[in-house]
């Protein structure tokens, strides 16, 4: 996995300062960011005017985010979130589905999908799998043109699924009657397809032992769950994808970066998310959704490999900051962070750290009720990012 990819479930990503003169007015009590060295990055006031020109499924995709449910709500025994991504094609979606479902999507016309899944224990170090005798769900919402597509694709899409062995049996939930659930005798794992609206619901149980009663209560456990939460959320038409807002809170143009041109939604490198993305492949879903209900984070932006998020006020910006270094990890030592920017901290990888996929230096930047993570593997150029990253917020808010 990117480091990217791992910015919205642990720390990291990070920043320090350094420089060059800019704009800005300074307020009582705030330094003069005119002084501060920002170095290659850009600080000044901006606005990301751009439409999503062909992009509107990434950013429906995008939002679907908050219609997929954490597994913590799933079952509070499910802690440990194992990924969570946006499905922008079909060849991301296959691989969480089977390879026969490849033209069940295609004919269907499949728009955009986002995948959500977590276990009761941590996978093994290095592994992309949880162990045999965990339990586990991966929830893949899929959106389709309409809802007679949606529910065509359905049951095609468990015709080709219970197809693939002739040991595969149909099972049947009393609680989603309209649901297509299977299972192969013998294999603690059952996957289910629910057509909802425009969505199709895919899931796969893992279970410690194969039982089909007990298989198919998980079924209707994680059902229960999502389908509230998919009723509560808004789904945009087919035909206004592409008017759909690229930035419409301006929370981007608040993100640091060295180059603002030739921006395009991306899930992992120019998006804004709602709470459920920091919480879905979270390590520690209990703490971190703590935190998260405790500071009311409502949004996060995340451009390159910076992260900004909005909580409630200036005071729970604080303990989110401090919430997420308290949570870290053992793998990452405090160390001086620039005096130059109020409330800044700094953190740096040690040996326990896996270079790979984190970085050297991560660092939180605080203004008002926002909280700025950056990251840099170079010491001077995380520097300049912290400066950088609260002079653009001062010169913004």
């Amino acid at each position: 996995m990117s480091r990217i990819a791992l910015c919205f479930s642990t720390m990291t990503i990070a920043g320090l300062l350094a420089g060059c003169s800019i704009p800005g007015v300074p307020v009582a009590a705030e330094p003069d960011v005119r002084e501060l060295e920002v170095g290659k990055y850009e600080v000044d006031r901006h606005a990301y005017d751009i439409a999503a020109a062909g992009h509107g499924a990434v950013l429906e995709g995008i939002r679907m985010a908050d219609a997929v449910v954490p597994s913590i709500d799933i079952d509070p025994s499910l802690s440990h979130g194992r990924t969570s991504s946006v499905l922008t094609t079909v060849d991301e979606t296959i691989g969480l589905l089977a390879e026969v479902s490849r033209p069940v999507l295609e004919n269907r016309k499949f728009v955009t999908g986002y995948v959500a899944a977590g276990a009761d224990r941590a996978d093994p170090p290095g592994e992309k799998l949880p162990v045999p005798d965990a339990t586990a769900i991966t929830t893949v919402l899929l959106r389709f043109p309409d809802q007679g597509t949606a529910a065509a694709a359905a049951k095609e899409l468990e015709d080709a699924d219970i197809g693939v062995s002739p040991e595969n049996q149909k099972l049947s939930s009393s609680k989603f009657s309209d649901a297509y659930l299977h299972w192969r005798p013998g294999v603690p794992s059952v996957g289910a397809f629910l057509a909802h609206g425009e969505f199709v619901i895919s899931l796969y149980v893992q279970r410690p032992r194969a039982d089909s009663t007990d298989l198919v209560s998980w079924v209707d456990k994680a059902l229960s769950a999502e389908v509230p939460l998919l009723d509560a959320f808004e789904p945009t038409p087919a035909a206004e994808l592409d008017d759909l807002p690229v930035d419409p809170e301006g929370l981007l143009a608040r993100v640091v970066v060295e180059d603002r041109t030739d921006r395009t939604p991306d899930p992992l490198r120019f998006a804004v998310y709602g709470p459920h993305r920091m919480l879905q492949a979270a390590d520690d879903q209990p703490t971190r959704q703590r935190l998260i209900q405790d500071t009311g984070l409502d949004r996060s932006a995340v451009v390159d490999s910076t992260l900004l998020h909005r909580l409630r006020d200036a005071d729970s910006a604080r303990s989110f900051m401090n919430g997420l270094i308290d949570t870290a990890g053992a793998e990452y030592d405090p160390i001086g962070a620039p005096n130059d920017v109020p409330g800044a901290k700094c953190l740096q990888l040690n040996a326990a750290g896996n270079k790979e996929t984190e970085y050297a230096f991560s660092c939180f930047v605080t203004y008002k009720r926002y909280v700025a993570v950056v990251s840099s593997d170079l010491e001077p150029d995380v520097r300049q990012k912290v400066a950088a990253q609260y002079a653009l917020l001062a010169n913004s808010l």
